[in-house]
């Protein structure tokens, strides 16, 4: 059991999306001392770098939410880059961490770990059944031996690392950038824009039939604090809200939230990705007591407002 206010956290990534949720739960929670390493000051693709970080940071607990990532055009694009940059962020992290006597490493993991043709719900025990969705294989991969690292150091070295499975994100303050974002913002952005230029049709990837699970950013912030509270176990463990929606239907929410009256273009030249999506969320019930709490039509209509606010506000500075 991990007890605050009376340790001092470092939050890799923490000026991000879903660590600034984090670092508001943890201040909620009443931790006193939070750091924040920023990539422009601590490398943690190098030794050097995360050393400094934690002789600067001097954490009791490490919360690892940095990471590189992106939609399916991203991982196309960058398989290499996801693989390596991942894997040696949390390699070197998690063992400078144990070196520095660390009491405790949160590895936060991902859904592209899972194998492709997982049996729906995912369960976290389906984790090893196969090779995941070819399209962002390399970065599964990477996160997948950090759980696998996390193991083999809490055998070995008797250090107490946890891993959670995040299931697909969304929320205000998300990245909305057309390179790089999730199917959320890139929906969002296209029905916004093309409503606010007059286009008569936004183009989608895919045929639409595959289905994902979407998590609200501040119950994953919820879930990762909780766990690192009160979980202390070696099995990864999922973070999701046990409901999947297919990509069309996603479209269909977004384009009538947004009030996007053009015409839906598939383009099916392009990859759906890994066919469907949804987590048993059990575990984390059973082991920490978490549960999801926003509604997926809150969580959008949150994430839209916020968005159009920003646009309007680029919009008036131009």
């Amino acid at each position: 059991m991990t007890t605050w206010p009376d340790r001092r956290v470092m939050v890799t990534g923490g000026a991000g999306f879903l660590g600034k949720a984090v670092v508001a739960r943890l201040r909620a929670a009443g931790v006193q001392e939070i750091f924040v390493p920023r990539s422009a000051d601590y490398d943690l693709r190098i030794a050097e770098g995360v050393r400094a970080a934690l002789a600067d940071g001097r954490p009791d607990v490490v919360i690892h939410l940095a990471a590189v990532v992106g939609g399916i055009g991203a991982n196309r694009e960058n398989p290499g880059r996801f693989f390596y940059e991942n894997a040696a962020m949390g390699i070197g992290l998690m063992e400078q961490s144990r070196l520095a006597g660390v009491e405790k490493f949160v590895q936060i993991g991902t859904v592209c770990s899972y194998p492709k043709f997982t049996p729906v719900p995912f369960k976290e025990d389906d984790l090893w059944n196969g090779y995941p969705e070819e399209t962002n294989a390399p970065y599964g991969l990477a996160k997948k031996m950090l759980l696998a690292q996390g193991q083999a150091y809490r055998q070995q070295y008797g250090f107490d690392v946890i891993h959670l499975i995040p299931v697909n994100l969304y929320g205000p303050g998300d990245n909305f950038d057309p390179a790089s974002s999730h199917v959320i913002p890139a929906l969002i952005k296209k029905c916004v824009d093309a409503r606010e230029s007059g286009a008569d049709h936004i183009e989608v990837w895919g045929t639409g039939s595959a289905s994902r699970e979407f998590l609200y950013v501040d119950d994953a912030a919820e879930g990762i604090v909780l766990a690192t509270e009160r979980y202390e176990g070696a099995e990864p463990v999922n973070l999701g809200v046990g409901r999947e929606i297919t990509i069309r239907d996603l479209v269909g929410l977004i384009v009538q939230a947004t009030r996007f009256g053009g015409e839906i273009r598939w383009d099916t030249t392009k990859p759906d990705g890994q066919p469907r999506r949804a987590l048993d969320t059990s575990r984390a019930r059973e082991r920490f007591g978490f549960e999801a709490k926003t509604s997926f039509e809150d969580g959008l209509r949150a994430t839209i407002d916020w968005y159009e606010g920003v646009a309007r506000v680029v919009a008036n500075q131009r």
